[in-house]
């Protein structure tokens, strides 16, 4: 089967790098690339002029929201409320639960994938938060996520989410991790049992990779387990680590050295590791404000780091800095991590972070983003034929529409579509050649009652907060109204 797609503008691959076509076409045949360039006269099975577009790589999210979204709730707490978003210690102790069933967490899930589609992702590597869950990941939700993944047609990076403790609030109003080490061991086993199955299915679209939860929430011992299972098995690891200054204490407290020097220790840094967000190095103004190696030493391990500008900024932090970062050599990936899953909107605000960072106005130019959104991905990932649109590579591509008013006047179209554009734009997508996205719809997906049904389980989740609060607050409590509600007064 052979397709060509005609759009204003592609964003091609030449010379190593990415290059700007104008008027020009992309034909595929099955899952590779055949052609970029204009004049095509070969023969093509189907055809679609897709007109004032910008066509580019699929994106790659390797920090994909695969939930629910919580940050709505506690990315804007006050700190005498911030606590009550944590596990108790009683919570932990006595009365820990899965808020949600089977078959509500797989609607939460296909939810989830459903969004990246939208969003223009094609390639995805999950991330779900464990406070509704009464652990971690079982193997039977990832093996349910990634029938989801198929039937949806993204390229999925899969494995199930493990650890060893989670983290508690505690009553003098300080932080600490509460373990449960067989947990752990069994969560591990699940994740090695994933790769065998992701193996056995033998599908390009769904690879099993190893995903421990945050650093703080694993012994040593399994830190070691799972670089040892990396390296036998050459899996990706990713790590959640270098997020924060609450990790870097809590690592020091129990191993006596910060989280980097405890990636080095169990040999973590010997793997294709990848490390979100990143931003607790030597660099950051609360440890040093000055490099003293911690790049160097991420760089010289092949360390990739999923920056995610978005989410970042919504917690009230910042990378120090993207430039820094790739000019030590440190290959940088983005995800978001958050809702929405708009990486035109992370790589815009990733661009303006930068500039206050650095103070200057081309710290991190909007090329360096889409690079990071498309070929650094792909470094990350070790695939060479991903994030790239040349003959050869896989046919994972994306289009957006440039033809709305409210986008402004057009100038380079990539520039002016990070600046005024959103996601939401996609229309069209397509995966190992496979189309996912149809004029900005989902064949099969019935988006109006997955709606329903996904606003029904979030009031489902956001009312079990309070069972695990240490005060026991209620959801009104804990997350109150903007402003009041009004009331009529009788005349």
């Amino acid at each position: 089967m052979r397709t060509r797609w005609r759009a204003t503008h592609i964003l091609g691959h030449r010379d190593g790098g990415h290059a700007l076509l104008r008027n020009g076409e992309i034909v595929w045949e099955d899952d590779t690339i055949v052609y970029v360039g204009t004049g095509y006269d070969g023969p093509v099975d189907e055809e679609r002029d897709l007109g004032e577009s910008l066509v580019m790589p699929g994106l790659i999210d390797l920090d994909a929201l695969t939930d629910i979204d919580h940050l709505v709730l506690d990315s804007w707490a006050p700190r005498d409320r911030a606590a009550g978003l944590l596990w108790s210690q009683n919570y932990f102790d006595h009365r820990r639960r899965d808020v949600f069933t089977p078959k509500e967490r797989a609607t939460v899930r296909a939810y989830a994938l459903v969004q990246l589609a939208l969003h223009g992702i094609t390639t995805y590597m999950p991330i779900a938060s464990e406070v509704h869950s009464a652990w971690a990941e079982p193997y039977d939700e990832l093996v349910a996520t990634a029938r989801t993944s198929r039937r949806i047609g993204l390229r999925g990076y899969l494995g199930p989410a493990y650890r060893s403790g989670v983290n508690v609030a505690l009553p003098d109003g300080g932080r600490d991790v509460a373990f449960d080490e067989e947990r752990g061991r069994t969560g591990l086993r699940d994740a090695v049992r994933f790769l065998d199955h992701t193996a056995a299915l033998g599908d390009p679209l769904v690879n099993g990779v190893l995903l421990p939860c945050r650093i703080e929430t694993l012994t040593e011992d399994l830190l070691r387990e799972t670089a040892a299972v990396a390296r036998h098995r050459d899996v990706l690891v990713r790590l959640h680590c270098l997020q924060g200054l609450t990790e870097r204490d809590l690592v020091r407290e129990r191993h006596g050295t910060t989280p980097l020097g405890l990636l080095e220790r169990t040999g973590l840094l010997d793997t294709r590791l990848l490390v979100p967000h990143g931003i607790v190095t030597d660099r950051h103004p609360d440890v040093h404000g000055e490099d003293r190696g911690d790049l160097a030493t991420l760089a010289a391990a092949g360390v990739s780091v999923v920056h995610c500008p978005q989410t970042s900024l919504r917690y009230g932090q910042v990378l120090h800095s993207f430039a820094a970062y790739r000019r030590a050599g440190i290959n940088l990936c983005l995800g978001t991590d958050s809702f929405p899953p708009d990486l035109i909107r992370g790589m815009d605000t990733g661009v303006h972070l930068a500039k206050v960072t650095d103070g200057r106005a081309d710290a991190a130019p909007a090329e360096h983003y889409v690079e990071a959104a498309t070929l650094g991905g792909a470094r990350a990932l070790g695939r060479t034929d991903l994030g790239r649109l040349e003959p050869g590579a896989q046919a994972d591509l994306v289009a957006f529409r440039l033809d709305d008013i409210r986008d402004g006047v057009q100038d380079d179209p990539v520039r002016t579509f990070l600046l005024n554009g959103t996601a939401r734009q996609a229309t069209h997508s397509v995966v190992a050649g496979r189309p996912v996205l149809t004029d900005g719809r989902i064949p099969g997906i019935d988006l109006a009652n997955l709606r329903r049904r996904a606003q029904s389980l979030f009031e489902t989740m956001r009312a079990a907060y309070g069972e695990r609060d240490l005060h026991r607050r209620g959801a009104g409590e804990l997350f109150p109204p903007t402003f009041p509600p009004y009331e009529e007064t009788s005349r």
